[in-house]
């Protein structure tokens, strides 16, 4: 192979198609005929009916098993399974009492579904700032966005590292607020020995395609606060048709959706989460073996974890020195790139969306913010997430680390492409 960069007409690094992540193997396969075959997928009712010969309010066996392991393995008194993790978040936020007008601060560096879930009860949205180091929501950023108004904590765990919870935490406690912990992309990171998603009031859990785990979509919402898991509960079943019967006095939010989890993603989750730390160890060898690789590149910093928690790699973020390097992330990208590898420059920047520039959602307006129902003076002007901003338009690329099947010969051609692209950093200049 010629030292030429593939992008100037060399030969490329990495020759074969990457072949697409996929952990469901024959125990899934059998998990979901046995469902299949019993004819009965979902026998959700979105009634008050415990021991219907046709179902129930809480959902069929295979559901009330996987919320079980849940509760076993992440040690706590509730889990509630839902149809994603979107809808998990949605039904934490009706949960807590938010009400419309109600601010609740949330990351910028996150999926929409953290935002879109605050705004869906029609409360508004407030961006803090991240930390530089693992891209979480910076409790100082937090502190000062604090008004009247602020009713709740949205914390993502970004790319599979647990957010500072305990500064967060003690935040909230001093000023009666919320913790939502959005574990999308971090299941069983830990956090000082604890999992993250057990230490705020609500922590949300995603099984979409692309995650570690997965059962095609599903989510579930952890508490060991009765109340709040009665209350997503109801909202994930038809709460309005419920409450009655139930004997639910407290009718806040109490409108319900359909947010059920079908038997088969049920099934299947069993046993994805039976294989869970075979997964994410095999994901922790793949980062080693690539900081390993990368860690003499000048310019470039490999993702950092912290010493009290553990990274469970949902991405791999990588940070440019482009002052140090005198080369742009996008001509290093294309390199990359055309070298074979996975990779994409920036992530999120959600204030950034149309949707909050224009402040447009329900209706043509600027409902929920031009409306009495909300005093405050929110702003989403570039400029409010500095470090955000930054890493995003700048300085931040990520490796897909989780689409794909890598073999350890594919990760030690990734870090050859790399330093190929470094050696010729004067020619892409």
């Amino acid at each position: 192979m010629n030292s030429e960069l593939a992008l100037f007409g060399g030969d490329k690094v990495i020759v074969d198609p990457l072949v697409r992540y996929n952990p469901i193997g024959p125990e899934e396969l059998e998990a979901a005929s046995q469902v299949i075959k019993s004819g009965c997928l979902s026998p959700f009712i979105g009634a008050w009916v415990t021991d219907g010969e046709f179902g129930g309010f809480f959902g069929g066996q295979k559901v009330q098993e996987f919320e079980g392991l849940i509760k076993d393995i992440y040690k706590v008194s509730h889990a509630v399974t839902v149809n994603s993790a979107t809808s998990g978040l949605v039904a934490a936020v009706g949960a807590s009492g938010i009400e419309p007008g109600d601010e609740v601060i949330v990351s910028p560096w996150t999926m929409s579904a953290s935002a879109m879930a605050i705004l869906w009860w029609n409360a508004i949205p407030v961006f803090a700032d991240i930390e530089d180091q693992t891209f979480n929501l910076d409790p100082a950023s937090v502190e000062k966005n604090i008004t009247s108004s602020t009713k709740a904590i949205m914390v993502p765990d970004i790319f599979g590292h647990p957010a500072e919870l305990d500064s967060l935490v003690a935040i909230a406690r001093k000023n009666n607020l919320i913790v939502i912990e959005d574990c999308s992309q971090s299941p069983t990171a830990l956090y000082k020995d604890r999992f993250a998603g057990t230490i705020g009031h609500i922590g949300i859990l995603s099984l979409n395609y692309h995650k570690h785990i997965h059962t095609g979509e599903g989510g579930i919402c952890l508490t060991d606060d009765a109340v709040l898991a009665e209350r997503m509960q109801l909202i994930r079943n038809h709460a309005e048709a419920v409450v009655g019967d139930k004997g639910v006095t407290d009718l806040r939010n109490m409108m319900g959706l359909n947010f059920r989890l079908g038997e088969i993603e049920a099934a299947i989750g069993i046993e994805q989460y039976k294989k869970l730390d075979k997964i994410l160890g095999h994901r922790v060898r793949q980062v080693t073996r690539l900081n390993e690789g990368l860690v003499d590149l000048k310019g470039l910093r490999t993702p950092i974890t912290k010493d009290d928690c553990t990274h469970v790699f949902y991405g791999y973020p990588l940070i440019l020195d482009v002052n140090q390097l005198e080369c742009s992330r996008k001509k290093i990208c294309r390199a990359l790139v055309a070298e074979g590898v996975p990779i994409g420059e920036g992530y999120a920047n959600i204030h950034m969306l149309p949707l909050f520039q224009k402040k447009i959602a329900y209706g043509k307006h600027g409902f929920p913010w031009t409306s009495d129902i909300y005093s405050g003076q929110v702003q989403y002007a570039k400029g409010i997430c500095p470090i955000a901003e930054d890493l995003h338009d700048r300085t931040m690329m990520g490796l897909n680390i989780s689409g794909y099947e890598y073999s350890m010969d594919q990760i030690d051609l990734i870090v050859q492409a790399f330093h190929k692209v470094w050696n010729n950093l004067d020619r892409l200049r």
